[in-house]
């Protein structure tokens, strides 16, 4: 049950349209369901001897604006207080009694008219439609004095949420008023009249966000805005020192001919030209000089910037159960860029999807939780190293670097919505679950050929080494184990895996125990292929396995097989971590 909330001057003007036609949606027996006494004049059923509805309508706009008259000049200027309330199209539908009830406890919840107080203000609630009714009341109580109605919109918002759990209606999830602001149905209508798939609102907030993942200076993103197509306008102060910013689509203009423009401030929170100088103020880490061998680079600059994101991605998911909660809150700022990054530079193939993360995860970002002294500029140099590297081709190296990273993405953004949820924060828990179901579909597309190719090496392998990987497997994963050998080819892809390690010199049961270690499992749809990407992330194997493998990094040394395998006193154990026993550290399966 969504309450929208509207305040104007022209009582008699809003009646007309109640009991009219409708501009779009058609008004179908359009008649009161409660009023301030229950004997409101109805223009809809008048059941007087000689009904004349325009005469009706004009009696019950008087009744209403009776005391604003009475007030004179002290009665606020925009005295109409108007809402719609709309049940979600899956809800069944109200009785008109039921509706009665909601006007009520809604004009009750906003201080308009108090049960029980008689000089509450006048009020009435249309039905022209199955789905949502219209409240109309005057803000002008019978002592003539206004009514105190701070925060209407939340308190309509926390009366909704009762009234859909008691009335058996679809519960939307609790805001908290960090949320950015939603088109206006004004907005809407123009975009389907122009054409547009969406309101240039948002279309602008996901390019603002864009320009700004990785961005270095202001003067940069700026330039990114200009050369994305926006049309960029400063405000400056007297003294000539910029104040804000305001974009445009180009074409998007009014009945004037003049361009649409938008304040950053309106688009969202975190995107005024003040909040975007905090995050910049930060910086961005120094890039570490790219990996080379044999006198050149190994990986593409596209592959070689999403394995490290890769890694600075796994940190921030242990940060969002073991840091403290601005720090946190920090960091999903800088996840949010990432995304925006890995959106914007991806194939054509997974481009649909994870932009549709990018955007739902912007919700996630903001929260009453203040982003503070937290350094989040691992996360930003990894943005802007992406988004340098330009597009992935989405096959060979590129591709498989890609699956790589959102496979660590998909665990990053469920940690996120656990970390919400903890702290009820229901729409960014939401927000959350819905990024990593987008980031889930785009890494089955982006892990297909890599993971099918995988698995044919695994099946490839001579008998006996594959026993010897098949046996480490029960051992460090007894569980996993017995659940993949009811589907013999789930393990395969491992199998491959495990043998490439061993034939780079790395100990194949110590590097399967130091990738369990880095994180929980018990979140992974597929243990299998967490484990197969954090594997050739630690041990440098080429996440396309048609690609040839580059050396270790300078500081990473092999994970070398023990003199004596047989010997518990020599064979190191990498042990994983230990259960965290704060309850908030449990995430929900992914």
């Amino acid at each position: 049950m969504v309450p929208k909330i509207r305040r104007g001057s022209r009582t008699h003007g809003l009646l007309v349209y109640l009991y009219g036609p409708g501009k779009r949606d058609e008004h179908v027996d359009p008649h009161l369901v409660g009023s301030w006494d229950g004997f409101a004049p109805d223009p809809g059923r008048d059941t007087s001897p000689d009904p004349d509805p325009k005469a009706t309508l004009a009696r019950l706009a008087a009744a209403l604006d009776l005391r604003v008259k009475q007030a004179g000049t002290e009665a606020p200027t925009e005295h109409v207080w108007h809402c719609s309330v709309r049940t979600d199209p899956g809800d069944r539908i109200l009785t008109d009694a039921e509706w009665n009830t909601v006007a009520r406890r809604l004009v009750h919840a906003v201080n308009l008219a108090p049960e029980g107080d008689p000089d509450g203000c006048r009020w009435v609630a249309v039905r022209h439609a199955d789905d949502h009714i219209h409240i109309l009341a005057t803000m002008v109580r019978g002592d003539l004095r206004r009514p105190r109605m701070n925060y209407d919109f939340k308190k309509a918002q926390a009366e909704c949420r009762r009234i859909e759990k008691e009335m058996g209606l679809r519960r939307l999830k609790p805001g908290d008023g960090t949320g950015a602001k939603t088109p206006t149905s004004a907005e809407r209508f123009k975009a389907e009249r122009t054409g547009r798939p969406e309101a240039p609102r948002e279309t602008l907030r996901e390019a603002v966000r864009q320009a700004l993942a990785g961005t270095a200076t202001e003067e940069e993103f700026f330039t990114r805005l200009r050369e994305a197509g926006l049309r960029v306008k400063m405000r400056h102060a007297p003294s000539g020192d910029a104040l804000g910013y305001n974009v445009a689509l180009p074409g998007d203009r009014n009945r004037h001919g003049e361009p649409v423009w938008y304040p950053g401030s309106k688009l969202a929170p975190d995107l005024s030209l003040p909040k975007i100088r905090l995050r910049l103020a930060d910086g961005t880490a120094e890039q570490a000089a790219p990996p080379t061998a044999d006198g050149r680079a190994c990986w593409s600059p596209p592959a070689r910037e999403r394995r490290s994101a890769t890694g600075i991605a796994e940190r921030v998911a242990d940060l969002l159960v073991d840091g403290d909660d601005d720090k946190a809150a920090a960091q999903l700022v800088g996840v949010g860029e990432l995304l925006d990054a890995v959106a914007q530079t991806s194939p054509a193939a997974t481009r649909a999807e994870l932009a549709a993360a990018a955007r739902a995860f912007e919700r996630a970002t903001r929260s009453h939780v203040r982003a503070e002294r937290a350094d989040t500029r691992a996360l930003r140099s990894a943005a802007r190293g992406i988004v340098q590297a330009g597009g992935a081709l989405g096959r060979g190296e590129d591709g498989g670097t890609t699956a790589m990273l959102l496979s660590t993405l998909v665990l990053v953004t469920l940690a996120a919505a656990h970390w919400h949820s903890a702290r009820g924060h229901a729409q960014q828990a939401h927000a959350s679950r819905q990024a990593a179901a987008h980031l889930r579909t785009a890494y089955h597309q982006a892990a297909a050929t890599p993971m099918r190719t995988l698995h044919d090496q695994g099946r490839a392998l001579p008998e006996a080494r594959r026993r010897t990987h098949e046996a480490t497997l029960r051992t460090v994963l007894p569980k996993q184990g017995e659940r993949a050998d009811a589907t013999p080819t789930r393990t395969d892809a491992l199998v491959a895996t495990l043998d490439q390690a061993e034939q780079k010199g790395h100990d194949p049961q110590a590097l399967l125990l130091q990738a369990i270690a880095m994180r929980e499992l018990d979140t992974a749809e597929d243990v299998n292929d967490v484990l197969v990407w954090r594997l050739r992330h630690l041990a440098q194997l080429p996440a396309h396995p048609g690609e040839p493998s580059r050396r270790p990094q300078a500081g990473i040394r092999p994970t070398k097989t023990p003199a004596s395998r047989t010997s518990d006193r020599n064979a190191p154990a990498a042990a994983p971590r230990p259960a965290v026993s704060d309850p908030r550290s449990r995430a929900p399966r992914r």
